[in-house]
């Protein structure tokens, strides 16, 4: 018998409204429109109640990467549920899934990481960073070194400590954050500065405002720097090549910890394993999600550096803290599916030699169009930036809500994309076909000239 009763559209979108506050959603502009309701994927596609089928453009949230209707990963969370549906790592506990994914990690992290916290999500993870990173001084006999630097327009999560972490204005507005001991600095975004510099000078600039700011804190009281190696829900920032090898210059002159936030980058996103690889930095912290199941079941993780964990272990005695789902046996069960497939079928390297430049060169061509400023992605990771003017790139007043008439456009045309602003973000899965490619950029095409009109009329 299924679980889920069938109902119209129209009965979804009510109950919806009557009982349901969704995530980053204006709730009154919602309820006038009423929700898109999503029944059932395959693939790289999303169909909803009225059976229009939509190009999964985002993966989910930057997470269903091996693709939707994955028969291993679904058979194995079923295998689980039937033989141990969950128990906890609490009280010197452990189960076979949590055991088994955490020594499996190994095999995919670069070499200074040898063990895992496990968490729920992204959020958690980057909460149990500030946790860690703090402990992790007391024990060294440094407890003034609290402060945590982070970038603004950064996004970390939306818990009380990671969305502190996060840059985002709005955010912090709403919530009365950031928490003391967290502090921002400039990001490595050329396009969105006044471009008197050029990329690489940019991208130096932006690492020593993170010198600057220990300077002005005081180096015997910073902990870490943490940033996104790619800033996703930013606007996909890709940094010129000269910004992390400063950064991790800066961070060993200071001898403070480098967390590299690998929610989004993580598991293969950029062609590499993790951002980290891609830009070869040596972090100590890895949080990471999404990408660890594709999304099938919440899971996240941070993956410590020995440096950090051999200290945890023999000074902390007990570290108080964790979480009732921390390596939950089912969501563990379902990441080592998972990462089986990403492994067998290669799909990491697919992105760095196959599909990857294919998409990349078809979106960089987007920025023919006359309303793109600029067209960007590395891996399967892109933007691009709508503009008034293509010559002088002038912005659209936030007035007009330009990304939010284009996104309305692309899905209408059978896409999903998503709108940070009037950056529009693409993140397709890794199982995108050369033709789902090509339906890809042709519907975010037509919905450009679309725009074009709105904008005009």
């Amino acid at each position: 018998m299924a679980a889920i009763e069938k109902r119209s559209r129209e009965d979804w979108q009510e109950l919806d409204r009557e009982h349901h506050l969704h995530p980053f959603t204006d709730h009154k502009d919602l309820h006038q429109k009423r929700s898109r309701i999503i029944t059932r994927a395959e693939g790289v596609y999303i169909y909803d109640a009225d059976g229009s089928k939509i190009l999964d453009g985002m993966s989910g949230l930057w997470c269903v990467n091996t693709g939707y209707g994955r028969d291993e990963i679904i058979d194995a969370a079923a295998a689980q549920m039937r033989e141990l549906p969950y128990y906890n790592n609490f009280f010197q506990c452990a189960h076979p899934p949590s055991i088994e994914l955490a020594a499996m990690l190994k095999e995919v992290t670069p070499p200074q990481f040898n063990r895992v916290f496990f968490t729920g999500s992204g959020s958690e993870s980057n909460d149990t960073i500030v946790r860690m990173v703090r402990t992790y001084w007391d024990l060294m006999g440094q407890p003034e070194r609290h402060t945590i630097i982070s970038r603004y327009n950064a996004y970390h999560g939306s818990t009380v400590a990671a969305a502190s972490l996060g840059g985002m204005k709005p955010m912090h507005k709403q919530s009365g954050l950031p928490i003391p001991g967290i502090v921002h600095v400039d990001q490595p975004y050329w396009f969105g500065s006044d471009r008197s510099l050029s990329p690489d000078e940019l991208g130096l600039a932006a690492a020593r405002s993170i010198e600057d700011k220990i300077k002005e804190v005081g180096p015997e009281k910073v902990a870490a720097f943490i940033g996104e190696p790619v800033q996703g829900a930013g606007g996909v920032i890709i940094p010129p090549d000269s910004y992390w090898p400063e950064v991790q210059r800066i961070c060993d002159e200071y001898g403070i910890l480098l967390i590299s936030d690998e929610v989004i980058t993580g598991f293969g996103r950029l062609g590499e394993w993790f951002g980290a690889d891609y830009f070869v930095t040596k972090p100590d912290f890895m949080p990471f999600a999404k990408g660890v199941t594709s999304g099938y079941l919440p899971l996240g993780g941070v993956l410590v550096s020995d440096r950090v964990a051999d200290v945890l272990v023999e000074k902390a005695g007990e570290f108080a803290h964790g979480y009732t789902y921390s390596g939950h046996p089912a969501a563990c069960a379902v990441a080592i599916a998972n990462l089986k497939i990403l492994q067998r079928e290669n799909l990491v390297e697919r992105i760095r030699d196959d599909i990857g430049p294919y998409l990349q060169a078809k979106w960089a061509a987007l920025a023919e169009h006359p309303l793109v400023g600029e067209a960007r992605m590395v891996g399967l990771m892109g933007a691009f930036e709508l503009v008034k003017d293509q010559e002088s790139l002038e912005r659209f007043d936030e007035k007009v809500g330009a990304g939010g008439v284009y996104r309305d456009h692309v899905t209408a045309a059978g896409l999903c994309l998503r709108a940070s602003g009037d950056t529009i973000i693409c993140a397709p899965p890794f199982t995108l076909s050369y033709a789902e490619a090509d339906e890809l950029i042709d519907k975010a095409r037509i919905a450009l000239d679309l725009t074009q009109k709105s904008l005009k009329g």
